[in-house]
């Protein structure tokens, strides 16, 4: 079978990814200590969690940032555990490799509120996940200085790195992308406020697209985010990005790529997999060619996999369309067992 052309920012390696306490990834050894729980060569193996993250509101809430864990344990955890740490990110960066990324999305922003540490441990993470992978890095985050920090820890052998992204809100990033020689995420976000429609979008991107043009980034490195919005708040939301993708397709031709954090959409909903995969199947027959996400769930393999005449298919496609009002009968047949939560 072959494999849909797909391109993969994973998007594993965050601050804000979060495991449930209590769930598969998240144990209390023999011993007593609370760990996160990974493979790593095949091998079960486990990170530990620092005494401070048991007091932050997220933890006594039931959740633990397990990436955020990894980087302090990397940088400031005694021998054993900063090799846990370090080992961790290593296999997550390998893992989505061989999963089919084709960036590998680093994000520091909620690591803490120091500017000069998240610059320090974004060169760090960048330095420890390219010694493990060979793919290009996606540097991600809200503020300029993390970055060019991120920028220029990347190893420009492997290909050019990509930012995460820029947008009319965000213009001085478009300078940084020259200067880096970077590939781009170009969002649709306008400068004050998100687009409403598919008018409102094309009509941002008809601003930004130019200003990366005349600072020499050309279509072919540029993927354009349309911006994906949960159908749980607005069951058009699936349909209207969905449309989207069209028609920037159509204004801006086959060498531009078009992206997305595409799992955004199903918040909120059960089934969240199937309903991702439906929406990227259904964005790649409208146009789009990349995705922001998890290549385990997410990648070329297994969308051309997916059967569009199976049952749940039709279902998530029909509530992703706006065909099944409330989502009733996507989320009935959840609750009947015939979809898969």
């Amino acid at each position: 079978m072959s494999s849909i052309p797909f391109a993969v920012i994973a998007e594993k390696i965050h601050c804000t990814r979060v495991f449930k306490r209590g769930g598969a990834q998240v144990k209390v050894l023999d011993n007593g200590a609370e760990v996160v729980v990974y493979k790593s060569a095949g091998k079960e193996c486990y990170l530990p969690i620092p005494d401070h993250v048991k007091e932050t509101a997220g933890w006594k809430k039931g959740s633990v940032k397990h990436c955020a864990v990894a980087m302090w344990q990397g940088v400031h955890g005694d021998a054993p555990a900063r090799q846990a740490g370090i080992d961790y990110l290593q296999s997550l960066a390998r893992s989505q490799e061989k999963e089919g990324g084709t960036f590998l999305d680093i994000n520091v922003d909620e690591f803490s509120t120091d500017i000069a540490e998240r610059e320090q441990l974004i060169r760090w993470v960048v330095g420890i996940v390219q010694q493990a992978s060979t793919l290009p890095m996606s540097i991600d985050s809200s503020n300029m200085q993390i970055l060019r920090a991120g920028l220029g820890a990347c190893d420009r052998a492997r290909g050019k790195p990509m930012i995460n992204s820029v947008s009319l809100e965000r213009e001085e990033a478009v300078a940084l992308a020259a200067e880096f020689e970077a590939a781009v995420v170009a969002s649709a976000a306008g400068k004050e406020r998100l687009p409403a429609n598919t008018e409102e979008r094309l009509q941002n991107l008809g601003v930004l697209i130019p200003k990366l043009q005349q600072a020499g980034i050309a279509l072919p490195d540029i993927h354009i985010d349309p911006l994906v919005f949960p159908i749980s708040t607005d069951m058009n939301n699936g349909k209207s990005f969905i449309e989207a993708v069209a028609a920037i397709r159509r204004q801006y031709g086959p060498t531009v790529h078009i992206t997305g954090g595409l799992s955004n959409v199903s918040f909120g909903m059960p089934a969240r997999k199937l309903i991702n995969q439906v929406f990227t199947w259904l964005a790649v027959q409208a146009g789009a060619d990349s995705g922001i996400v998890d290549p385990a769930h997410i990648n070329g393999k297994i969308l051309s996999g997916l059967d569009p005449k199976a049952e749940d298919f039709e279902l998530a496609r029909a509530m992703l369309m706006g065909e099944d009002e409330y989502g009733m009968n996507f989320i009935t047949a959840t609750r009947d067992g015939r979809i898969q939560k």
